[in-house]
Formats: structure tokens, sequence, C-alpha cells
């Protein structure tokens, strides 16, 4: 490793500690060739069937006729070929030491394989992603509806239903688990909230419903599909921060001045009342100044309660004013957000892909992770000092320094020079490459998206695991020595744990207070000893605040560090396994809209280029691909390796028919798209696409003009290009998307 630190190093495996949890999620097709059992050599046909594994890692397996399920069974028996064409999910249940074919079990049947759903089934299926309704266990620890604040929560929490309050989130919404307030305290203090709805209040530690929502972990969000942690009848009713609504909430509110300094800080349990719903839209045409009040309420957002339209206006106003300064000192301070482009599917009325966009988060949605960033901060103090020991952190590691040379690298072939050489320096780095491409966005989205490759993941853990190790807490990308989840309990598991732990310290905190007599004013947000800015190590290490602190724990259910390790560990792997899904979900949908389409058009980067194939960077999708021009029969090839530049044109002669290639030649079609042999398909009504997207996003159709290139092609690195994008296979479920040059 010393004399080759660019090479990665090998290892040899020398034993397997325990199963991969991949024996349980094996997704494949059915092939009804007969297979005979060991050591059968009269040559009869025995109960065995084959299964091919959609993933080509994994060998082929066998399954028996007789354990399959009783409508795949009965289909077989009455010799219905079409069984092979569908996915069925399956589990390895033997494989012997020395056997190339492991014996399975079919669990489903999925579905035609070419189609979405039994697509979007086998994804989660892969993962363990539970689209499974809620246990009946879990749903008797639900409060009986319609569910009303009993009287004693009024009398033990802060009433801010008199503060004007609101929500901000995606128009579609159901879930409303965050809110936002502001208050003018004087002509340069603001007084700003944060409200996270009270979910541990409903989600009893030991209970069927933690046990199932621990199990889930987390909610996923994929195209047309929400799979909720939590039953509707918690997330979109009795906790969702509906307007006109009294809510329980945590409530951590901060006093700032118009310099973006917190000058004073009050965390505790609350009740709100949100006065209206915006979408990320409504937030965005106020920020413009675009939108119009209008005093009759017959337009904009429903308002409920004593606040007025101009009320919501001013504050949020306000708020984007007074967060903007927030995320500049934030920026300075050493911060850095790598923001890569979404892509966005549009529906028909038949809930069929008919078209996609890129989506660009803008200042509405900037607005609102300011305050949350802000809000999980100032958890992550307070959880963290009053209990060292055991509290559910988050952290982010620095790159690692090989990472971080392959990004050098990159940049320099590219013509940038940029000084990665170690972290600090990227911090450095990477706002002036910003300024520097700024007049080229997809040059930046295709830096970012490889600055992106050279992080680390951020994970859960405990902080007992890592006690006299503090400088590893950190998360470098946000550039903070502390730092948590707890602005989303009703789709993260990990944010539950960490309302139970906080609601111990703000218990023990007023315990502490009560004994002591010095409890702060319950107007005003003068600082505490425990959750104030300010933390109180001799309050906390004195008897009467180990004391408080350890009742407080007991009761409100803080797990121990052990537990919290478990926890940790297992959150990390599901959230891991929620992106893949939403990762392979997209690609599902990206190739059902191209299999629609046919073929569609978009201008592409040149990333890399060579003697005999291209990778380049398809603006349209966000996606790179690459192209492979050797040994293609009509096409003439010629590589300039000290300019790196690719010339290509087209022979004139007449081509050959594929069946008379070499095996090793191809057409010219499978690399290029000429324009006199292609129909481009377009829809007859563009108004047949329902938008899943807010309005604002830019929308680029697939009618847009893609112009094709004449030959003879100069290709250099970063050139712009025409390709021609389609989809290919997928009659196992899994189709391929592959990139073509688009000519003259």
């Amino acid at each position: 490793m010393s004399y080759n630190p660019s090479k990665r190093p090998a290892v040899k495996v020398l034993s397997i500690i325990r199963s991969s949890p991949r024996r349980d999620a094996v997704i494949g097709l059915l092939a009804l060739n007969p297979w005979l059992t060991e050591g059968e050599t009269n040559g009869r046909e025995l109960d065995y069937i084959q299964l091919i594994p959609r993933d080509s890692k994994l060998p082929m397996m066998v399954i028996t006729v007789e354990s399959l399920p009783g409508c795949a069974k009965e289909r077989l028996i009455n010799g219905d070929v079409s069984i092979e064409r569908e996915l069925v999910a399956a589990r390895i249940e033997e494989w012997k030491e020395g056997s190339d074919c492991p014996k399975a079990q079919v669990i489903r049947m999925l579905g035609r394989a070419e189609e979405i759903e039994p697509q979007i089934s086998a994804v989660l299926f892969e993962h363990a992603i539970s689209a499974a309704n809620f246990s009946s266990d879990s749903l008797s620890c639900l409060p009986n509806a319609p569910w009303k604040i009993p009287a004693e929560e009024y009398e033990t929490r802060k009433d801010l239903r008199n503060t004007c309050t609101f929500t901000i989130d995606p128009a579609s919404a159901t879930d409303l688990d965050d809110a936002l307030s502001f208050e003018m305290v004087s002509e340069k203090v603001f007084r700003i909230g944060v409200h996270i709805a009270d979910v541990s209040r409903f989600v009893i530690p030991d209970t069927a419903l933690d046990r199932e929502a621990r199990i889930r972990s987390t909610s996923v969000y994929i195209p047309q599909h929400k799979l909720p942690m939590l039953p509707p009848e918690l997330s979109e009713q009795a906790c969702s921060l509906v307007p006109g609504e009294d809510r329980l909430v945590f409530s951590i509110i901060w006093d700032i001045d118009d310099t973006g300094n917190i000058t004073g800080r009050w965390i505790g349990r609350s009740v709100i009342r949100s006065c209206c719903k915006l979408s990320y839209d409504d937030a965005q045409d106020i920020i413009d100044g675009g939108f119009e009040v209008d005093v009759s309420g017959k337009t904009g957002p429903k308002l409920h309660g004593q606040f007025e339209l101009k009320d919501v206006v001013d504050s949020l106003r306000s708020l984007h004013g007074i967060t903007k300064k927030m995320r500049e000192i934030r920026l300075r301070n050493g911060a850095f957000w790598i923001e890569i482009p979404k892509i966005v599917f549009l529906f028909d009325e038949s809930g069929n892909p008919c078209d996609s966009l890129l989506g660009v988060r803008k200042e509405s949605s900037f607005l609102v992770e300011e305050l949350m960033l802000l809000a999980n901060r100032s958890v992550a103090e307070v959880i963290s000092k009053a209990f060292p020991g055991c509290a559910l952190l988050r952290r982010h590691a620095e790159p690692k320094s090989m990472k971080l040379k392959e990004f050098e690298e990159f940049c320099r072939k590219r013509g940038l020079e940029l000084d990665a050489s170690s972290s600090g320096k990227l911090h450095l780095a990477l706002p002036k490459m910003r300024e520097k491409v700024k007049t080229d966005p997809v040059l930046l989205q295709i830096l970012l998206a490889r600055a992106a490759r050279a992080m680390q993941l951020a994970v859960y853990f405990c902080t007992g695991d890592l006690r006299g190790r503090e400088d590893e807490w950190a998360h470098y990308g946000l550039s903070i020595p502390l730092y948590t989840h707890f602005t989303s309990p009703l789709r993260r598991y990990p944010d539950i744990v960490v309302h139970r732990t906080l609601a111990a310290v703000v218990e023990a905190e007023e315990a502490y207070a009560e004994k002591r007599q010095s409890c702060a004013a319950s107007d005003g947000i003068g600082n505490r000893c425990f959750t104030g800015l300010y933390f109180d190590e001799e309050a906390a290490e004195s008897e009467e605040g180990r004391e408080a602190l350890v009742c407080a724990a007991v009761r409100y259910g803080v797990p121990a560090s052990e537990v919290v390790s478990e926890v940790a560990a297992y959150c990390n792997e599901r959230k891991r396994a929620g992106k893949h899904v939403e990762q392979s979900a997209e690609n599902v949908y990206l190739c059902a809209l191209l299999k629609n389409k046919e073929v569609m058009f978009s201008d592409a980067r040149v990333l890399r280029v060579g003697s005999t194939f291209m990778t380049v960077y398809i603006n349209k999708f966000a996606i790179e691909r690459r192209i492979y021009f050797g040994e293609v029969e009509g096409l003439t090839v010629e590589w300039i390796r000290t300019t790196g530049t690719l010339v290509l044109d087209t022979l004139k002669t007449k081509p050959l028919k594929r069946s008379d290639l070499s095996e090793k030649c191809r057409v010219i079609e499978d690399v290029v798209l000429m324009m006199s042999h292609c129909q481009i398909v377009t829809p007859e009504d563009k108004n047949e696409c329902i938008s899943t997207a807010p309005s604002s996003y830019n929308r680029e159709s697939n009618a847009t003009a893609t112009a094709p290139l004449r030959v003879p092609l100069v290709i250099r690195v970063l050139s712009t290009i025409p390709v021609a994008v389609h989809a290919v296979g997928g009659h196992d479920g899994r189709a391929r998307i592959v990139a073509r040059l688009y000519m003259h």
C-alpha cells in the first residue's frame, strides 16, 4: 500500500460471520425447465423449476413446485407459460457447502416484469421496506378519534396559540410535523420559533407501536407511493400540525438580533394553533414580493383564527431576511452545501410518467432548512451535555484522502485547479469553485455531484461510544461540533428517541429549578440552567441535578447507551436502504418514461474522452452514461492524444448488414442516432401531463428542439453534444438507460 497509495488494497475472505440479509430478498424470474435432484441418473423429471435471479451476482436457484404459492402452482399445473414473465420475491432456504445451486422459496408473485408496480414492489422487497398495513397491536396504541387535547396538557405547557404560527410544506403534504412563528420583540430583536409535533407524547417506549416504528425506522417517499413510519391516524391527524387545530408540540424559541446573532433561547413543550398551511410555492411568491394580499380571502392560502394574511406575509418576509443572514454567517464559518438536481416526474391521468424536469430548490426551501438546522443543532447541544453517555447524535466524518485526490484529479483534468489535498482546504476551495463556474450551471452541477462522491455518509451514533473522542462527534458538512435529528419525528425514528431525551432534560431542569427556587420566569425566554444558551455544568453535576436527570430519564424512557448504539446502527442501515429505494424507483420511472417516448433528446457535456469511448453527463436527467464507439462499422475514429481531441466521421459507402459484420464489430446505429432514420415522438397534447412538482420549477418538455450535430464531429472534454436517450431491456424487470450520439 505504501508503494501504491492510489490503488485500493486487496483482501482475502477468512470466514463468514453471519448470513447476508440478501438471502432473504431475492428477486427473479421462474424458468419452467425441470431440474433433476442430485444423484438422479434415470432421467426422470422431478418437481423442480429454476429461479433466475435478477441480480447477476447471485447464482441460479432451484424451486420445488410443491413450495410455490397456491395460485402459482395452479397456473403451472395448467401449463400457463406466462408465469415466466412475472417477477417473484423469494428467499434462500438452503445452500449446502460446495453447492453452486441454492434452494429457494418463493414468497409471493409480484406481477408482470415490464410493468411499473411489480418493479416498485420488487425494489421495496429487496431493501426490506414494509408496504404492509400497521398491525392491530400497533393500532390499539392509538388514541380514540377524534382526539382532543386533555385539559391537563394546557395547564402544564406554554400556551402559544396567540402567536402567529404557520407551516411551509410541499402542496401535497399531509404529515405536517414542523411549524414556524415570528414576533417582534423590539426594533432590532426578533423572536423566532420552531415548533415540532410532540410525537413522543403518543409513541410510548416499548409498546407495540414503538416497536413497529423502530422496525420501519423511516418513512419512504417515492413517486405515487408513500410508506409511512407511523399510522396515518397519528402522522396525518392527531400529530399533524394542521391549521385551525390545537396541537401539542416541542418548541424552540430564539431571540435573534438584526445581525443574525442569537441572544436568548427557550426550549419546552407547548400548545400551538397554526393559522395557515403554505406551500413552498406560496412562500416563494411571498418572498419574491409578487404575492398580492387579498383582504377578502378569496385567493391565497386559507386562513384560520385571528390572524390575517398580512400577518403571515409580514412574518414570512421577516423570517426570510433574518435566515438569509444566518445562512451567510454559517457559510462564512466553514459550512458548505452540495445541491444536486433531483429529477421530478410528471404523470398522465393513468398514472404513467409522461415527462420529467429537474427540480431546483429556491429561497423558501432554504428558509425552512436554516431554521431546522438551528433547531437540530440547539437540541444536540442540550442532550449531549445533559446525557453525555447516551445521547443520540449525528456526525459527518471528513472525506477520506483517496476520495479527495480523486476529486482533485477530476477537476484538474477538466482545466480546474482546485486544492483538495485536505478536508480543510476543500472547505475553502468549494466556494471559490462555485464563484469560478457560476456562469456555467451545468458544469457546476457536474462538479458538485463529483464532490458529493468524495464525501462520507453522515451517520447516527451514541455519544457513549465515542467518550474521550469528542472531536469525532463533529459534522463536517455543516462545520459544527454537535448535531442531531429532532425536527421530523413523524418520519424518522431517531427523532423520537431524541424527543424523549429532550423531554427528560426539560423536566429535570424544572425539577432542579423548583428545588433551588430559581425557575426562570414563564414569560420571555430567560436563560435556563440546562436548555438555555449556556449549559450549567455545575448544576448538572450537583446532587440535585444528577437526581433530577436520572428520575426524568426513567420517566421518559431514555434508553441506555447500549440500546442507543443498537438504534443508531439499525437506523443507519434503514436510512441507506430508504435512499437506495428512492434511487431505484427513480430509475424505474425514468425507464418507463423513455419506453413510452421511445427516444428523448438532450444536450450532454463530455466528461471524459478516449480512443474507444466517452463519458457524458446528460443535462436533462442529471445522469452520466458511457458511449462506446470502438469497432463500429461505418464510423471513422481519429484520436489525437496530444490535444485530447476526438474526431468522428461517417463513411460514405453503403453500410454492411448486421449479419455480415465480424463478431466484435457493431453497426453504426448502436452508437449513433441519425436524424434521417428516426421519428421524434412528442405528446399530442402537452396538457395530458399532471405535474407533481411545484409550478415554480423550470420545465423542459421533450418537444424542446435539440439540434443534431453534423459530421465530422470534433469532441474534447467539456464539449456540449446532443444525445438521444432511450431504455433497453426490461423483460426481467430491470431496463437500462443508454445514450447515443445524435447526428446528421
